[in-house]
């Protein structure tokens, strides 16, 4: 299927994927959301719209993608996933999972009374069948946490959790080393063309040539597009883009001896699940259930959350602790540059417009090094952060050999406490030590009053975070005595 679109001063590419279980060509912007494609221009409505910022889930599809291997789904939000994005990949809506019946995860929301109004439920769905494609553990809570960029006003979530309950219980029948794919559709979970959509998009990607082609210098550069999408929705829709996320060598997780190494490319997701990454940081999954929600991790990338130089950035402030050092290049030549010295001021960097993220690189953690990452949201999940904060600290015996302590909403920038780190390197560890750290951390900071709180509150804040830090770290640490007005 063909559709045609004339934009001025603009050079079209002619973007193929596979839309449920048609073969999809279009010439439409490729800045167009996937949402209004699949709304507008295919008339498949089961694509709910809600918020268009990528918080309700009512427009979840799933992407299916062979490009790491194998064929991979992971749930998207349509609303932020520009059209581009979906090029030759497998884009599933609500209508491509329906089978003459009720399919057994709609069988479930629907016998445990999980659905009222309707709206959402869609979304829940996707959700749940993105699950089942996964090779996440068969548990309830696993199930549950599927689920967790979905909102609904209507039924309370108990009845919603049965039937996530429910759906474990099927994805249980799967065996170890059985395709998750072959297994939904031989169990009629989802329907039975999913058995043919690998060795389609196999062929699919293999006579596409690459990549979609871009030539303006100017071009807009967009990875996930889950905050350009939410700030620039009308300009960038119709904007020249040249997308990032699908560029290889931009992609990916690697050690190179105490070295690791990130694509700018990488999505969250891929750094959840990274082998590197869980050996040296055992709790970095619970950090990132901290920020946003499974379709967004699925989605952003870490480049884009350092351009995008929020002073809340969560990864920002993660990769501020770890001293991280990033490689910008002008397609001509490399520079690297600290982390630390990126951001100038509010959304202002020491970055051309013609230069982009090449690699981001951090040495890895020793047996002496210990890490930790706090936040405080006014929602505990899904939220942007009022305060947040990040610590290593390398330790030998009962003294701090170095520091490295990172703060978001308490400046312009997302910002490191030197003058804090200085006080502490060198210092035995103890309570009081603990208190005057804090106290120092004080005059470092410019907070500000806005919605997420005031000065006063983002002062204290800041605060109880570097102290959550110590006991976190050192359980030994009278917390009463630290955590006392």
């Amino acid at each position: 299927m063909f559709d045609y679109y004339t934009q001025k001063n603009a050079r079209i590419e002619l973007i193929s994927f596979i839309l449920n279980t048609k073969d999809v060509r279009t010439t439409l912007p490729p800045g167009m959301t996937v949402l209004d494609f699949v709304r507008y221009h295919q008339h498949l409505t089961g694509t709910k719209i809600g918020c268009r910022e990528g918080d309700c889930g009512a427009c979840t599809v799933l992407v299916g993608d062979v490009s790491t291997g194998g064929l991979r789904y992971r749930t998207a939000t349509s609303c932020l996933m520009p059209l581009g994005n979906a090029h030759g990949k497998h884009i599933v809506t609500i209508e491509g999972i329906n089978t003459d019946d009720l399919n057994p995860i709609q069988q479930a929301m629907a016998d445990e009374s999980a659905t009222q109004c309707g709206f959402c439920t869609p979304g829940f769905v996707m959700s749940l069948a993105g699950y089942c494609l996964s090779h996440t553990a068969s548990t309830t809570a696993n199930a549950i946490a599927a689920v967790d960029g979905n909102i609904c006003r209507c039924t309370g979530y108990k009845s919603i959790e049965r039937a996530a309950g429910r759906v474990a219980e099927l994805v249980r029948l799967r065996q170890d080393n059985e395709s998750p794919t072959q297994f939904v559709a031989d169990r009629g979970i989802l329907p039975a063309y999913f058995a043919t959509i690998e060795e389609r998009l196999q062929e699919m990607t293999a006579n596409l040539n690459g990549e979609l082609k871009q030539d303006d210098p100017v071009a807009q550069r967009v990875g996930g597009g889950t905050d350009v999408y939410v700030q620039k929705h009308d300009e960038i829709k119709d904007a020249s883009i040249r997308f990032l996320a699908d560029k290889t060598e931009l992609q990916g997780i690697w050690q190179d001896g105490s070295q690791c190494w990130i694509g700018p490319s990488t999505a969250v997701s891929d750094l959840v699940e990274s082998p590197v990454m869980k050996q040296y940081f055992p709790d970095f999954k619970a950090y990132t259930k901290l920020v946003s929600s499974t379709p967004i991790r699925n989605m952003a990338t870490l480049g884009g959350n350092f351009i995008n130089a929020s002073p809340i950035g969560d990864f920002t402030i993660i990769f501020l602790a770890l001293d991280a050092v990033i490689t910008l290049s002008d397609g001509v030549q490399n520079r690297e540059l600290p982390l630390r010295h990126l951001y100038l001021g509010y959304k202002t960097l020491d970055k051309r417009p013609e230069e982009f993220l090449v690699r981001i690189g951090f040495n890895l953690t020793a047996n002496t090094t210990r890490f930790n990452f706090e936040k405080v949201s006014k929602r505990t999940h899904l939220d942007i952060a009022s305060v947040n904060s990040a610590i290593q600290l390398i330790v030998v015996g009962n003294r701090i050999t170095s520091v490295k302590l990172s703060a978001g909403g308490v400046a312009p920038i997302p910002k490191r406490l030197t003058n804090t780190e200085a006080f502490l390197t060198d210092q035995s560890i103890s309570e009081a030590l603990i208190l005057e750290a804090v106290n120092v951390a004080q005059t470092e900071i410019t907070p500000i009053s806005d919605a997420r709180g005031t000065e006063a509150y983002k002062r204290l804040l800041l605060s109880q975070l570097i102290k959550a830090h110590f006991i976190k770290l050192f359980p030994e640490l009278k917390a009463e005595l630290l955590l006392m007005p």
